[in-house]
């Protein structure tokens, strides 16, 4: 008899499994994507065929109707075997996220909830039927909000909106079908989520790629110039992503996923290491070592344990201490990842640095998560350095502050 309440579930279980089957593959791939600071286009081949790019679309659209929770699962089981891809998956399934489990939740019109749910088909019919990769290029540098400092917008014309404006740091550029952008109607502070078509006219990529980390998300900026948007490509309802941001604040945790499968990646290469299995010779009995092994497990399972607990619990409108537990969440996995590659290079020695080994790139990847917005590191010390001590503070990060 299965166990209602086990953690993780039976169904999760299996969906991990399949994903980590493909490990080795990603393992092998994460060198040369590394080196071209190319995206992942045969990991992408590999989830589609076994139908994770729809993991997040309702079964009775096509997919495999993963929750939150699952993906989250999920994705932590492809950081552990490329950081690059596990960052770049989670671009394509947070849209899917945010349209289906999320926008499931929020407070929209039945007329509006009609509407969406004809657009949304539609887009999983894209995903499900022809492989259509969708990015999320949200960050224009100019705020560290995650609903302020938008400075692209969508005029309305006859039959949709004309896009203008910049995205920073826009993962999967150049690889993406879709790209869905957070805009404003000039005049209209509400946030508009609307999706472009990657070879629209207008829409151009910009500058060079050549990155410290994660150097196979190729995250260069994109240029909007009048692109047209037809209306049926809103994603969602006029004020949906606020609602979004508002009501369901775990959606920005999402990167840090990634992050924790990396930390279990370096201990799967450490391991290795320490046992001979990878490096030139055991190195299991100095007690040095053993010392430094035991650190990196402890780090590890602070994250990872922390994580779990916060997206078992993940839901609507969660209060100021859910909220809190989730911000430290976030920041442990970007801190901790980090210093768990530093230690392991400590453990493995000088020689763990070659090329050959993928330790030098996993420290490099870990470096790259304390930056990333909105919930980046220094934005979440700010947030619970005033947690609890100044009034109403907490509350209004509900607000994407």
């Amino acid at each position: 008899m299965s166990d209602s309440n086990a953690w993780p579930t039976d169904r999760q279980r299996e969906l991990v499994a399949m994903v980590a089957k493909l490990g080795p593959k990603f393992k092998e791939r994460a060198i040369q994507t590394d080196i071209d600071a190319a995206f992942p286009t045969g990991n992408f081949a590999d989830l589609r065929q076994i139908g994770f790019l729809a993991l997040c679309i309702p079964e009775d659209q096509g997919g495999l109707g993963a929750d939150f929770a699952t993906y989250a699962l999920v994705a932590e089981e492809i950081g552990r075997h490329c950081g690059s891809t596990a960052l770049t998956f989670n671009m394509h399934t947070a849209t899917m996220l945010l349209t289906g489990p999320i926008a499931d939740v929020l407070d929209f019109t039945p007329e509006e909830r009609a509407l969406h749910n004809e657009r949304r088909n539609a887009m999983y019919k894209g995903v499900v039927d022809n492989g259509d990769i969708h990015a999320q290029p949200f960050s224009e540098g100019i705020s560290t909000g995650a609903t302020t400092g938008i400075a692209t917008t969508a005029t309305p014309v006859d039959g949709g909106f004309l896009v203008n404006g910049k995205k920073i740091f826009a993962s999967l550029a150049g690889s993406a079908n879709r790209h869905n952008v957070i805009c404003v109607v000039p005049g209209d502070p509400t946030v508009r989520f609307l999706s472009l078509d990657a070879e629209a006219e207008g829409v151009t990529i910009d500058g060079d790629w050549n990155p410290l980390g994660m150097r196979g998300t190729v995250s260069m900026d994109l240029i909007f110039k009048n692109v047209f948007v037809p209306a049926e490509n809103e994603l969602l309802p006029p004020g949906g992503f606020d609602k979004a941001a508002e009501h369901f604040p775990y959606f920005y945790m999402t990167l840090s996923f990634a992050y924790v499968g990396l930390m279990r990646g370096i201990l799967d290469f450490t391991e290795s290491y320490l046992r001979g299995d990878a490096g030139p010779s055991a190195r299991r009995d100095v007690a040095a070592k053993q010392a430094g092994w035991a650190k990196m497990q402890i780090q590890y399972e602070h994250a990872r344990t922390l994580l779990h607990s916060v997206i078992r619990e993940a839901g609507i409108d969660p209060d100021p201490e859910k909220l809190r537990r989730a911000w430290i969440s976030v920041l442990t996995s970007m801190d901790n990842a980090p210093e768990v590659a530093s230690m392991a290079i400590r453990v493995c020695g000088g020689r763990s640095l070659l090329k050959k080994y993928p330790l030098e790139r996993m420290y490099r990847d870990a470096r790259c998560g304390a930056t990333m917005l909105p919930w980046g590191v220094e934005v979440l010390l700010g947030r619970l350095a005033r947690y609890g001590i100044y009034d109403d503070e907490q509350t209004k990060y509900h607000a994407g502050a």
